[in-house]
């Protein structure tokens, strides 16, 4: 949809984007990430002409931006939505005002269709109690949702996130993601997205581009960023990301991959080894059920509990996707690890969902229903990890099933018996 050819930026003596090539899909999230100063937001500023390359070409569906006629370049930008870093509201207009302000400028629509509009944006960004409140008066987490629920207000089919999480918790930092994906798969836009969130970030992201000394140094899905080798990559990410996940604990993709090499991958060695891969299930209904605020405070305190019960045992655990978790244990066979994983399914009836629950800090009226699902793979440490994870989750099976009438857990107790 969109591609840059060459593309170099300069001010005054410093070059800050060098020859830039790069491909961003329709229909797609692609995340830039990169050190502060790198030039990601002034890339960014190029895609919808805020800034104009001092050489270079950028297509738009294959067409020269640069060479476009008037009414071109107006059906252009009219399509584009920017999510400015520092959320550039206006400090005179109140919440509901700031955020329909696209809609009064660019449409046609009649009072009652932008109010039906603009409310429904703010009540999915949990902001109802503020919606006649000025941006002075909430704090700088809820001025990032005001910017970002205004930048999809208008339905926009490219729509592009300068740090769109900056400043906010790990628990509404992946809220915010998470409304972004959501968003992103109910109306279809192209995303374009300035994050240093690594590795929330990634769950979201279909392709990643990496921008170091002016140039791009990797483009690629965030599977084949763990397999670059590079050392910007490597520093950049590291020291970034910790050795755990901010929001679950548990260890980063990355760091669970050098943990599992560690300690199967030894010389000499043949060792077993089981894999649990866990799913929260129909995690959009959740979303939509509870809020993404709530959602993410469950995946939380899930993780929090898986974590708990299989450490005590020698397993390591991370996130593979935002609802989707997997645990390692090290020198287990299938029928040990099944074993385990009955005493988990036994402790989720009887104490888990109400640790969970309490982790998460539901409320009463929060309660919704769900389902755990759990498969098992065995390997050897001679076995690519990534191809027991596969294997396990293609023997998912519900484990337990929380409903809200009963209150109560139902486990399927014939399933590792």
């Amino acid at each position: 949809m969109i591609a840059f050819k060459d593309v170099t930026k300069r001010f005054g003596d410093h070059t800050v984007l060098d020859k830039v090539n790069l491909e961003i899909s329709e229909g797609q999230v692609t995340t830039i990430i990169g050190k502060s100063g790198a030039g990601k937001s002034v890339l960014l500023k190029h895609i919808i002409g805020l800034l104009r390359p001092d050489e270079g070409t950028i297509l738009f569906q294959g067409k020269d931006i640069d060479k476009m006629k008037k009414g071109e370049w107006n059906a252009y930008v009219s399509q584009i939505s920017y999510m400015f870093q520092h959320n550039a509201l206006f400090d005179s207009l109140t919440v509901f005002e700031n955020v329909a302000l696209p809609l009064q400028e660019t449409t046609n629509m009649h009072k009652r269709e932008i109010r039906q509009r603009v409310m429904e944006r703010i009540e999915q960004a949990e902001l109802t109690s503020v919606a006649d409140k000025y941006p002075a008066q909430l704090s700088g987490g809820m001025q990032k949702r005001v910017a970002l629920s205004r930048a999809l207000v208008t339905g926009p089919k490219i729509v592009l996130f300068d740090e769109p999480t900056t400043g906010q918790d790990p628990v509404r930092r992946n809220a915010i993601l998470g409304m972004i994906s959501e968003y992103q798969r109910k109306y279809g836009f192209t995303a374009v997205l300035i994050s240093h969130d690594i590795p929330d970030v990634f769950f979201i992201s279909n392709r990643l581009l990496v921008l170091d000394g002016g140039k791009i140094v990797f483009q690629g899905t965030p599977e084949a960023l763990d397999d670059f080798e590079h050392p910007y990559v490597d520093e950049f990410i590291q020291s970034l990301e910790g050795l755990q996940e901010h929001l679950t604990g548990l260890y980063s993709r990355r760091n669970f991959r050098v943990r599992y090499q560690k300690t199967l991958k030894r010389d000499g060695f043949n060792d077993r080894f089981a894999v649990a891969v866990f799913s929260l299930d129909d995690w959009e209904r959740i979303e939509g059920n509870v809020g993404h605020v709530a959602a993410q405070k469950v995946v939380k305190a899930l993780s929090k509990y898986i974590n708990e019960h299989f450490g005590v045992v020698g397993g390591f655990s991370s996130r593979l996707f935002s609802n989707q978790f997997v645990t390692v244990l090290p020198f287990s066979d299938l029928k040990e690890a099944r074993s385990i994983l009955d005493a988990f399914v036994r402790d989720l009836k009887t104490q888990g969902l109400t640790d969970i629950r309490s982790d998460a800090r539901l409320l009463e009226k929060e309660c919704f229903e769900f389902a755990i699902s759990a498969g098992l793979a065995e390997g050897t440490s001679d076995d690519d990890v990534n191809t027991v994870i596969d294997t396990a989750h293609s023997e998912g099976t519900t484990i337990a099933q929380f409903r809200c009438e009963s209150r109560e857990v139902t486990v399927n107790e014939k399933v590792y018996p």
